[in-house]
């Protein structure tokens, strides 16, 4: 009996004319196709952003000198104008978000991951409206925070009541990302540790939390990233848009790049296009700072199981 041994790239059901091939005989003109339109929009998405970024750069290039961040807004000679109060504003209400915001989200996320019974309905219903307010948009935040923050408690337009409707805005990002990198810890180690004698809240503490920190703390940063670039609710509760003086607590008034921006850019002369170019620069190089150090973080106390 005389064996045949059959060959790699004879595997190959061409004798249908409608049967996919396989790696040997060559990639269908299907598959060719779809990569070439994913390569396509990815380069028509990364050309547009690079002209964007190229014309924002060359028209704020005259005005990116110290006077951008050491001087106030001038509404009469823009040419010595800066924006230094809508900075320091910016700084102060995401440093403030910050603090009302993550640890809130993160204490939300531990007691859902590890404390949570999912049968019960109550827990059900918190997890169906965390992921439901991830994707309201930000507009209806601002009416909430004008309606219920600033009018309803008191609060008026100040930094504290922009922090708090910004803290609700990002509050669903920071909770489900600080859910995912619980979740990520295997099981092996909170069962190594209670095996051990720890109770529940010395694992979480000692095992899990350490763990997780990588991954909490980039979703935190990149949800301060977004907050940090919104408009729409600080405009809708009257946030400041010529302000002379930086922002000395919570109950100050305030402005913040986004407002600054969106002045100059609604106003005719010239010096003021340029002026608003080198402010959106400013608030680029503080996004890509914030999210460095979430690629810091990440890189730097990832463990791999």
């Amino acid at each position: 009996m005389s064996s045949h041994v059959i060959d790699r790239d004879e595997l190959s059901v061409s004798e249908h004319p409608g049967a996919p091939r396989l790696k040997g005989r060559g990639t269908p003109w299907r598959e060719r196709f779809f990569h070439l339109s994913l390569v396509a929009s990815l380069a028509v998405g990364v050309v547009f952003l690079v002209a964007l970024l190229a014309y924002v750069v060359t028209e704020g290039w005259p005005r990116l000198d110290s006077r951008l961040w050491m001087n106030f807004p001038d509404i009469i000679d823009p040419t010595q104008g800066g924006a230094q109060s809508a900075i320091m504003g910016t700084l102060w209400i995401i440093g403030s978000t910050a603090v009302y915001c993550l640890p809130t989200g993160i204490l939300t996320a531990i007691y859902l991951e590890e404390y949570a019974d999912p049968n019960r309905w109550w827990n059900r219903a918190i997890e169906i409206n965390i992921q439901n307010l991830a994707a309201v948009p930000s507009i209806v935040y601002g009416i909430l925070g004008l309606g219920v923050i600033s009018r309803g408690l008191g609060f008026g337009q100040t930094v504290l009541t922009a922090s708090l409707t910004l803290s609700l805005l990002v509050l669903p990002i920071v909770i489900i990302s600080s859910r995912e990198a619980i979740r990520a810890v295997p099981q092996s180690i909170r069962q190594a540790s209670l095996a051990l004698g720890a109770t529940q809240w010395q694992t979480i503490r000692r095992q899990v939390l350490p763990a997780a920190v990588p991954g909490m703390a980039t979703g935190a940063i990149l949800a301060l990233s977004r907050a940090i670039g919104e408009a729409a609710p600080l405009l809708l509760l009257g946030g400041l848009t010529f302000i002379t003086f930086n922002p000395t607590g919570v109950q100050s008034p305030f402005t913040a790049l986004p407002i600054q921006i969106f002045n100059w850019i609604s106003q005719s002369r010239a010096e003021f296009t340029a002026l608003a170019s080198a402010a959106i620069v400013i608030l680029l190089v503080i996004l890509l700072a914030m999210n460095s150090v979430a690629i810091w973080l990440r890189n730097r106390y990832t463990r791999k199981w």
